[in-house]
């Protein structure tokens, strides 16, 4: 029986290319309401959930801070462009796609965008058939770097967390992979692992193509 037998995957940052957007529209927003919102900022709250997000922003910025408001534009901003101009895959998605449905691995999404639009968005794309489970942001209580969307995951394609890769971009998606005891991988998107993250990395690679060669080494 082959020791890995899922593969979870993050969304944005990691299948789409939307992290950028991200970035572009919190900041937008946030200056459209008078606060002057930095890259290091939203950095910060990638991957996090609301819970966590709201108070870490409105410790930088006061309790004036508009989080709900903000985040309300921020996602209408980002609407729009993708109406205008579409979504972006990133490099090596179908190619590992496909080897996972050739080679009869288990394959399931789990990210803070909402089930709706996460649903959307690959179905834009055409891969939303390569996976048999969803769990969203909507769908959970604490959102990452909480264990609790890397444990209903794989619970979703009747595997243990250690029989499951975690295929993230970022630190609080690895942390949340890591506490559920999923193997981690890591393929960067706007920031690289520090130390302390590569201590709890099953590995790290550039592309989503490259992790075809860490199944077959399994």
């Amino acid at each position: 029986m082959k020791q890995i037998q899922g593969v979870i995957f993050d969304m944005d940052g990691l299948m789409l290319d939307t992290e950028k957007l991200l970035i572009r529209f919190w900041m937008q927003a946030a200056q459209e309401a008078g606060f002057a919102m930095t890259l290091e900022h939203v950095l910060g709250i990638r991957s996090l959930s609301a819970v966590y997000a709201e108070p870490r922003l409105k410790g930088i910025f006061g309790e004036n801070f508009d989080y709900q408001g903000i985040r309300a534009r921020r996602r209408e901003l980002t609407a729009e462009y993708i109406a205008a101009h579409g979504i972006e895959k990133k490099p090596g998605l179908d190619e590992l796609l496909e080897y996972l449905s050739r080679n009869h691995y288990r394959a399931a999404v789990a990210t803070a965008t909402a089930r709706p639009q996460a649903e959307a968005y690959l179905k834009q794309v055409g891969v939303y058939q390569y996976f048999s489970a969803f769990v969203c942001g909507d769908m959970v209580t604490k959102g990452k770097p909480d264990p609790e969307i890397y444990q209903k995951s794989s619970a979703a394609l009747g595997l243990a967390p250690e029989q499951c890769l975690a295929l993230e971009d970022s630190p609080n998606g690895i942390l949340s992979a890591h506490r559920a005891g999923c193997r981690p991988v890591m393929i960067p998107d706007l920031t690289q692992p520090d130390p302390e993250l590569h201590q709890i990395l099953y590995a790290c690679v550039p592309s989503l193509a490259d992790v075809i060669q860490i199944l077959k080494g399994v």
